[in-house]
């Protein structure tokens, strides 16, 4: 069992390192299917990839109750973490998250099971950072919506293969929806509820 002293490290600097992750997450969310990279260096337990990290140690507070699915439960140290370096109350019930740190991508719920918000407020929503194979290479997604200049093409590994397919229902939801964050070691993506897939191909 590993002990708070034991635990990996946060951030060397709390605020440069929080200031330059939050940067990179909204240039992110503005371009979306955009590739940013994570700076900041982070400790991190053992599952937890940089970037997820990162965003885990600027997004994170007690009021941000947080889902790990099964691999970030595995064992207790991502929770630990979490707790000791955030104080983000991690939590059993999905429909309430703030945030769903997904480490193993083919077993991620069906997206009823999280929040949606409501359309008085839709940022009560959950935001999924689903950890993926790759963000440089695989098939190749083209996207459109706001914050896109035309097309967006992202070439990534994603699990599960149908994740845009289930994403969909945000076309029908909006303003309520689903926002992700896809992380591959220091690289994001943001998919925000308004991207759409125009069409995929190897």
């Amino acid at each position: 069992m590993t002990t708070v002293a034991e635990l990996p490290a946060g951030f060397a600097d709390k605020v440069l390192s929080a200031q330059s992750t939050f940067r990179s997450v909204m240039d992110a969310m503005a371009r979306p299917g955009s590739v940013q990279r994570i700076t900041a260096a982070a400790g991190m337990p053992a599952g937890v990839m940089r970037g997820s990290a990162a965003i885990a140690l600027t997004l994170f507070d007690h009021d941000t109750p947080i889902w790990l699915d099964a691999a970030m439960s595995a064992t207790s140290d991502v929770a630990k973490w979490l707790k000791f370096h955030t104080s983000a109350p991690v939590i059993a019930d999905s429909s309430i998250a703030s945030f769903a740190l997904i480490g193993e991508a083919n077993d991620l719920p069906s997206l009823d099971r999280f929040a949606f918000g409501s359309n008085e407020y839709p940022d009560r929503s959950t935001t999924l950072i689903l950890q993926v194979d790759s963000l440089a290479q695989g098939p190749t997604f083209e996207l459109r919506g706001p914050g896109i200049d035309g097309a967006a093409l992202l070439q990534a590994m994603i699990r599960p293969r149908d994740l845009f397919e289930r994403l969909s229902v945000n076309e029908t939801l909006f303003p309520r929806g689903i926002d992700v964050v896809l992380v591959h070691d220091d690289r994001i993506v943001a998919i925000p509820r308004s991207t759409r897939l125009v069409a995929s191909g190897a």
